[in-house]
Order: structure tokens, then C-alpha cells, then sequence
């Protein structure tokens, strides 16, 4: 049995890289396949070649004299595969990014066609967004929320505002009378009698602005759940009910008078929204032109 080069380069990949993720990457293959080739590489040398840990692989004695070894072959390999290797025109990146779907619909979706690389837009939870984010299944995420993996890091662009709204057709008389003179218990109280809009998969946003605002967790039921914020809008729009959400997403509807927006709180409850990404990446031109993208529609 002899030695196969594909794993003598996985190797080099892992050992200047640090983690399987990140080679994988720089490889363009599966984090399972750069597994296998280290493992198969280590059964046929009979060394451990990095010891593991949950941040960082970290190179042996072995494995730094296997790397001494096989750096300047393979570097001359690597050099003559680029100088005789033709290509018929440049390869399109591939970039990964997590977000809400709302996020989405408000700042990328139609950005996509003029994109010069491959998109490819996962929707989710914040938490998972950062796990495939650290793992190399994700390449950008935008999210309000900070995660505390080592590999990561994130960068603060905008702020969203939480803000009570309702349809262009709701009796809002009373209640604004009861926010503008502060009497916020009665409010709360007549507010909880009306019809509510809210979505399947996240009502965070209610329990956070009720909670923040009014002192006490909400204990009503909304009587229409939609899949999304932005169904919340269109439902709304020249119709009557209430809702929480975002100030961004509503902003249009709200200038175009379908919907009203009805109280902000005493003290603004604003979320800071984050680009996350990996401390090591090779797609550092796309993620930049993505970020720039949606900076200039956050400033809109």
C-alpha cells in the first residue's frame, strides 16, 4: 500500500489552516473528506499527527517533521499545477449566508442577478446560524445576536427599532391617548382587548417590547399567526390590527400610509444587528461586496 498525495495535501491544508472546517475549505471539499484523509494518513504512517481540541488542531512532533518534509514537493507541485493548468474562464465563488427571511426580502433579494459569485441564502434560528457558521457550512450571517465560538468574529453595521404598529384602518384614538399621557397600565390593559398579528417561528419580538415596555410578560394569544413579518405587513396594510416588529421592515408601508406607527416606548428598544464571519476565510472580496450591499440598503 502506498500513500495517497491527496492526503499528504490535506495535511499541509490542516496543519496551515488549524481546523478541519478551514481546510476544507481551502480544498473545496467536505469537512467528513478531509477527516478521512487525515485519518487514513495517520493509520498508514502509525502517528498521531495533531492532537484535537474543540478550537484548533494542533500539530505533533510528527506531524511537524512530516510538514518540514512534504512542504517544499508539494509547493512545487501546487506551482506547477497553476502554471500548466488552463482555464477556459475564471470559476465563480460560492458564498453561504444566513439571515431572516425578512432580512433577506428587505436587502438582498433584488441584488441577487447582478452578484458576479454564487449565493446561497440559508434561513434559520441565530444559534444554528453561528454553529454552520464556525463549522464552514455558512460564510456570513447577519444577526442581533453574538455567539461565543473563538473562530468567529462580528462586526456592529445597524441598529433595528422594535416598534408598535396597526393597520392604516384601526381605531387607534384611545389608545394614543393613553400612550401620550403616560398612563401605560391602561394602556397595556386596552391593547390586550384588540386584534393581534403575530408569526409562527418567532414572537420574541412581542414578548421583548412587552415585556420591556409595559413590565410584564404578554398573556394573551394573537388571533392571526402568518409564517413571516413581512405576511404581518401586507395583512395589515389598509386593514385593522396590531403588531411588534421591526421599524425597518414596516418603513415603506408606513410612508405610504397603510400602516400606522403607533408608539416606540418610552425608551426605544433598538437591537444591534452584526456581520458574522470566520476569523479565516478565502472569500474575504465577497463578503466584503455583500456587506457593502447591505450597508447602503440599511442607509436608505
Amino acid at each position: 500500500m502506498r500513500w495517497n498525495l491527496e492526503w499528504l495535501r490535506t495535511f499541509k491544508a490542516i496543519y496551515e489552516t488549524g481546523t478541519l472546517s478551514a481546510a476544507a475549505q481551502k480544498l473545496f471539499i467536505s469537512q467528513p473528506g478531509v477527516s478521512l484523509h487525515l485519518n487514513s494518513l495517520e493509520s498508514y504512517t502509525g502517528y498521531k499527527l495533531f492532537d484535537r481540541s474543540a478550537r484548533k488542531m494542533v500539530p505533533t512532533e510528527k506531524g511537524k517533521i512530516l510538514y518540514n518534509w512534504v512542504f517544499d514537493p508539494l509547493k512545487k507541485m501546487e506551482h506547477a499545477e497553476q502554471h500548466f493548468h488552463k482555464k477556459a474562464k475564471e470559476d465563480r465563488a460560492t458564498i453561504s449566508v444566513g439571515m431572516c427571511f425578512e432580512t433577506f426580502q428587505y436587502t438582498l433579494e433584488e441584488q441577487i442577478a447582478k452578484l458576479p459569485f454564487n449565493l446561497i441564502i440559508k434561513f434559520g434560528e441565530y444559534p444554528q446560524m453561528q454553529h454552520d457558521l464556525d463549522h464552514g457550512l455558512l460564510d456570513l450571517i447577519i444577526t442581533p445576536q453574538l455567539g461565543n465560538q473563538q473562530n468567529l468574529e462580528y462586526r456592529a453595521f445597524s441598529k433595528e427599532r422594535i416598534v408598535l404598529i396597526a393597520g392604516s384602518q384601526t381605531d387607534t384614538g384611545e389608545v394614543d391617548a393613553l400612550l401620550a399621557s403616560k398612563e401605560i397600565a391602561k394602556a397595556a390593559g386596552l391593547l390586550k382587548q384588540q386584534l393581534w398579528y403575530s408569526t409562527a417561528a418567532d414572537m420574541e419580538h412581542l414578548k421583548h417590547f412587552w415585556l420591556t415596555h409595559f413590565g410584564e410578560h404578554p398573556d394573551f394569544s394573537p388571533n392571526y399567526i402568518v409564517p413571516n413579518i413581512s405576511s404581518i405587513i401586507r395583512c395589515l396594510s389598509n386593514n385593522v390590527g396590531y403588531s411588534i416588529v421591526p421599524d425597518f421592515l414596516c418603513r415603506e408601508a408606513i410612508e405610504a400610509s397603510k400602516i400606522k406607527l403607533i408608539w416606540e416606548g418610552l425608551d426605544p428598544l433598538e437591537n444591534t444587528l452584526y456581520f458574522g464571519t470566520r476569523k479565516k476565510t478565502i472569500y474575504h472580496r465577497e463578503i466584503a461586496h455583500l456587506e457593502e450591499l447591505l450597508v447602503d440598503k440599511w442607509k436608505e
